[in-house]
């Protein structure tokens, strides 16, 4: 057993080496260019985005060191023969304009070697530590006082405050909003950088980029409750949005999954979860991996990969398939919709589709039943499906199975009632059950703000990048399914991880959480 902790360690701090290198290589390749175009290069918008690229990519690389070197010092730190990789850093600083506040950690007031109360001040350590406060920057030094006893000579000392990453070069708002800028409303680092730079803070990009590497080790604890959460729900709605990943010369199309558990349509008590994860394609492997030790309900779209899913031999056991009216709904709407067939067709002649706008009539009809019934027990919806909406769904499947054998094959009208009539039964799947709900809605909205803020970072640099990201959206994502705020969560989550005994974790997920636990510091 030792020497496999041993051989584990050692393979981390391999993994941990590695890379560093790539960090430090992107960094003098960073800087090189930096050079070569301030001495020779025009000052152009394709050259500033040349530049741009080259920084997202050191900051990808830069986050996965300084995520390789924590795990590499948990994996040394179970042996007693191997040192973790520790990575070389500069020196740091803090701008002497910035106002200090001095928190003293209380002295003992007897020598714990004798019990004396007689102790002399020896000297004392300072540990900075740049943190955010709202309107203003500041400077935390945290004193420790050495004390000797004069009557055994025993130096005394309060042991160091525990950090939420290796260092403790940010405070935890100021980490939390340099997480939540990036993952959360959109901004790069490096155009963090650029902002705090004009507030008067010059912090170093690769400074930035170690400590959100390091952030994302020390909220894994979170993660992992947060998604055994949710892969424990009764129903789930999943849907993925492409992500461009950067390549060799060009980017690609990476996927984010999303998988949304919320059972407060059905009268669930259970907490809301997002949770997201990366691919680099769209192969079905992946819901295959995700999903792979759940069985319950699963509402999405009609994608073909997730058909292994639903088959009958799957182990646990294969899931429920419940597809989504508003997509189909969607289809027809667009074919009854006087806009939007104008802008597909130009200047061709436009004619609306009686039949789709016959087919939108009669499935609103449906959601208005839906609309009343939300939120009520899963008994009570059932009831009332089965009185109300299982009549209209049946006049529904019987009117477009006679104006289908009427269409031709090709007709716009029929392929959409093709969409529907050839799972039929994945969509007829919510009178049975109380539990499936109508449309695949939360997942989609859970899923959107990727979709805005596409534009703004450009893409991710890696596919340990995108990991990162979908890591980070399921924190964020689940604080908003619960009404928290992202931003003081994460503050105060990254205050308290550090110190709170494992089986106490639970009280920072967001649901346990309050905002009158979320203390900033206060100034002295």
């Amino acid at each position: 057993m030792a020497r496999a902790l041993e051989v584990e360690a050692e393979l981390a701090n391999i993994r941990a080496e590695n890379s560093d290198l790539l960090a430090r290589n992107a960094l003098l390749e960073l800087q090189a260019e930096k050079m070569r175009r301030a001495m020779y290069g025009a000052r152009s918008e394709r050259s500033e985005r040349l530049i741009d690229q080259m920084e997202l990519a050191f900051v990808e690389l830069e986050e996965t060191a300084a995520e390789d070197e924590r795990l590499a010092q948990i994996a040394a730190a179970r042996t007693t023969t191997v040192q973790g990789f520790v990575r070389k850093r500069t020196p740091r600083s803090f701008p002497d304009h910035l106002p200090r506040e001095r928190v003293i950690v209380a002295a003992p007031e007897h020598c714990p070697c004798c019990g004396s109360d007689d102790l002399s001040k020896l000297g004392e350590d300072v540990t900075s530590t740049l943190e955010k406060v709202p309107a203003r920057m500041k400077v935390i030094e945290t004193v420790r006082e050495r004390f000797s006893c004069r009557n055994c000579e025993t130096i005394t000392q309060p042991p160091a405050p525990f950090h939420v990453t290796p260092r403790g070069m940010f405070g935890p708002h100021l980490l939390a909003s340099i997480l939540f800028d990036k993952y959360g409303m959109h901004q790069p680092l490096n155009r963090q950088r650029d902002r705090y730079a004009r507030e008067g803070v010059e912090i170093a990009l690769s400074t930035m980029a170690d400590q959100v590497g390091a952030a994302m080790v020390a909220l894994k604890p979170l993660h992992m409750i947060i998604e055994a959460h949710g892969l424990a729900a009764e129903r789930l709605h999943g849907d993925d949005t492409t992500i461009p990943v950067q390549a060799k010369g060009k980017t690609d199309t990476g996927r984010i999954w999303g998988y949304v558990r919320d059972d407060a349509p059905f009268g669930g008590g259970a907490p809301p979860v997002a949770l997201f994860y990366y691919s680099r394609d769209r192969e079905g492997r992946h819901p295959q991996s995700h999903l792979a030790n759940y069985s319950g309900i699963l509402q999405a779209d009609a994608y073909a990969g997730y058909n292994e899913l639903f088959k009958p031999g799957r182990k646990p056991g294969p899931l429920t398939r419940a597809l989504c009216w508003a997509h189909a709904r969607r289809y027809f709407f667009e074919l009854a919709d006087i806009a939007a067939l104008t802008k597909r067709r130009g200047k061709k002649r436009v004619v609306i589709s009686p039949l789709a706008l016959e087919a939108v009539q009669r499935i609103d009809r449906i959601f208005d039943i839906e609309r009343a019934i939300n939120g009520r027990s899963q008994a009570d919806r059932f009831a009332v499906r089965q009185e109300l909406a299982a009549p209209a769904v049946a006049e529904l499947e019987t009117w477009m199975r006679d104006k289908r054998a009427a269409l031709s094959r090709h007709d716009d009208v029929g392929k959409v009632m093709d969409y529907m009539l050839k799972d039929w039964g994945a969509f007829a799947a919510f009178l049975d059950d109380g539990r499936i709900c109508l449309t695949n809605n939360a997942a989609e909205r859970a899923l959107r703000g990727i979709a805005l803020g596409r534009k703004s970072w450009l893409f991710v640099g890696s596919d340990r990048g995108g990991e990162r990201a979908a890591f980070m959206y399921t924190l964020i994502g689940t604080a908003k399914l619960n009404d928290v705020d992202p931003l003081a969560w994460l503050a105060d989550a990254l205050g308290q991880i550090a110190d709170i005994p494992q089986a106490r974790l639970h009280e920072l997920l967001p649901w346990n959480w309050t905002p009158a636990a979320a203390q900033l510091p206060v100034a002295a």
